[in-house]
This record gives structure tokens, sequence and C-alpha cells, in this order.
């Protein structure tokens, strides 16, 4: 390993790790925030669930499947001027932040829309026979009964926006794209390329872990709710 690679790993890579949380976690939440909202609405616009609405539903269906149909290259290209005009500039890392949140909001829609449907429509009916509001059943039995789901759901976001944002580094966005391609590839460092992706791996290993143990902590948790 040559000098300049030990330079790069030591003054520049955690930089660029920082840089890639930062713009991974920044998106997940501003995506959790809008996607959540609308895969709640997805799912009690439906035919027959609580607050049936089909042109609503259609309406935004279409929207969500407009926005996973675009690859995010293209997505991101195309978002340059409203990047611009949110953020005032299109390359860097903050601005990264405006192309992966609108890439995950419809697929975090989506995940919280079939996470909701496996609730039992049962429990459903029976929360609304005895007087509860559709806010009440949302709140409290819809998203808690799915909330191990939900976790999951948004683990694999948060993962998938990983890989966004390495995608993100190579036009300019900065984190371990950037380290990956600027200095790994066009400077045929294979070893740098080879410790980045073994640090993405590594990230990526312990979100997928955190997930998991929290999704399971829910779950047990509610299982002994239950019990008492």
């Amino acid at each position: 390993m040559n000098p300049d690679t030990i330079k790069i790993i030591i003054n520049i890579l955690p930089f660029e790790l920082w840089n890639t949380l930062y713009m991974v976690f920044c998106s997940a939440i501003i995506a959790l925030f809008v996607g959540l909202p609308l895969g709640v609405i997805l799912t009690i616009t439906e035919r027959g669930h609580l607050n049936e609405q089909p042109v609503v539903h259609r309406m935004i269906s279409t929207f969500v499947n407009i926005g996973r149909s675009f690859p995010f290259a293209i997505l991101m290209i195309s978002l340059i001027p409203f990047t611009r005009w949110i953020v005032g500039t299109s390359i860097g890392t903050t601005a990264s932040i405006v192309p992966l949140s609108l890439a995950a909001i419809p697929f975090v829609a989506r995940i919280v829309e079939a996470s909701l449907k496996e609730v039992d429509r049962g429990m459903i009916e029976a929360a609304t026979v005895m007087g509860a509001t559709t806010f009440q059943i949302i709140k409290k039995l819809l998203i808690p009964e799915a909330l191990p789901s939900l976790v999951l759901g948004f683990t694999t976001t948060v993962i998938n926006l990983i890989g966004y944002s390495a995608m993100a580094g190579t036009m300019g966005g900065g984190g371990l794209g950037k380290i990956a391609i600027q200095y790994g590839y066009q400077r045929f460092d294979v070893p740098l390329m080879v410790i980045t992706v073994m640090l993405l791996i590594v990230v990526v290993q312990m979100i997928q872990w955190i997930g998991q143990s929290s999704a399971r902590k829910i779950f047990l948790k509610r299982g002994r709710g239950l019990k008492k």
C-alpha cells in the first residue's frame, strides 16, 4: 500500500464516511416523515378499508409508482434545477439529500402500505364497532401492530439509500462513492477501492443488525404485553 493511499485512508476516508452517513440518515428521516403519511393514506383509502376513496387512492398510487420508476441517476440529473432552488447548489453532500429523499419517499410509502395491510381486518372492524375514530385506529392499532414490519422496511430503505449515496458520490455528491471513483478507480488504486467497499459492507451489516434487533425487541415486548 503506497503512502498516498495511507494518507487518504487517514485524512479523507473518515470525513467521507461521515458525509455518507449524513446524506443517508437525513434523507431517510425526510422520507419517513413524508412517506409514512402517504403510506397510511394509501392504505385507508383503498376499496373496503377505513376511508374508502378510490380517486384519492388512485392518484397517490400513480404518483408513488411514477416516483419509483425513475432510475436514481436520471432522477438526480433531472432534479438539478429543483436542488439548486432548495439548497442553492446541485453539487455537494447537502445537495445530494434532495434527490435521495425524493427517491426514498415512494419506496417508504409502499413499505408502509404493505406493512399496514398485514394488520388483521377483524381487529380494525372491532375497533370501528367500538366507536374508535379513523385517527384513533391509525394511531393506536394500525401503526403499533405493524411496527416491527415498519422497522424492518425502514431498515431496508436506509440500506438502499447507502447504495444511492454511493452513486451520488460519483456525480459530485461526496461520500464513500467519491473515494471509490475519484481516488480508487481513476487512480487505479485497488487497495483503496477494496477498503471502501468493505467499509460500505460493514455499515450495511451494522444497520441491518440494528434494524432486526429493534424489530425483534418490539415484537417480544408486544408479546409480553399481550400475555399481561
